[in-house]
């Protein structure tokens, strides 16, 4: 009797534990940091804190933001963000921009570079490509290419400075989008609270 292609082995196997693989954002637990991000290491962490919004087509806006920027022991970075828009109470209003995605040090034979590549995505349907460099604790990253589904907002670029400033992670964001060039959107500083 022979297998039915329809029929693959791994279709009727019993469940499998949860993911093995420890990730973490804080250096004094889970696995060893990978030699290609020492330079990133100030990075690495949970961090939260406020920021202000705005852009042409939109009001100003005031927003809190928890940022995790983790490992796990590959040479790259998962760096996950999420936003709520804050009253003029500092209170929670609603849920604001979400993105995921990894910063990847350029590799040389195996040894890190100070270039830096980032992919990061959306839940509206915006998948960037940032291309950029460190110098010392700063990162700065541009748009080498917009990947848009056919319901997303038109977003053709944007520019991200990154840096730690006196033990915060600060930043500023850039974005050209609905007919407007590259125009101030965010901008933050966030504590460390947790790595």
């Amino acid at each position: 009797m022979s297998e039915n292609p329809l029929q693959p082995p791994w279709l009727n196997a019993p469940p499998v534990e949860e993911y093995p693989f420890e990730e973490s954002h804080d250096l004094r637990v889970g696995p060893k940091l990978h030699p290609a991000l020492d330079a990133l290491l100030p990075y690495i962490g949970l961090w939260r804190g406020r920021g202000k919004g705005g852009f042409p087509t939109i009001e100003d806006f005031d927003y809190a933001q928890e940022i995790r920027i983790s490992h796990d022991g590959r040479p790259f970075l998962h760096y996950e963000s999420r936003a709520w828009i804050l009253d003029e109470q500092s209170k929670p209003v609603r849920p604001a921009g979400r993105e995921v995605g990894w910063w990847r040090p350029v590799l040389v034979d195996g040894r890190a570079t100070d270039e830096l590549e980032a992919l990061l995505t959306t839940p509206s349907g915006v998948m960037e490509l940032h291309l950029g460099k460190r110098t010392g604790t700063q990162v700065e990253f541009a748009t080498d290419a917009v990947v848009r589904t056919p319901t997303a907002k038109e977003v053709t670029g944007g520019h991200r400075l990154f840096g730690i400033v006196e033990g915060a992670l600060l930043y500023a964001q850039e974005m050209a989008a609905m007919g407007h060039g590259l125009s101030p959107h965010l901008s933050a500083r966030l504590v460390r609270v947790g790595g």
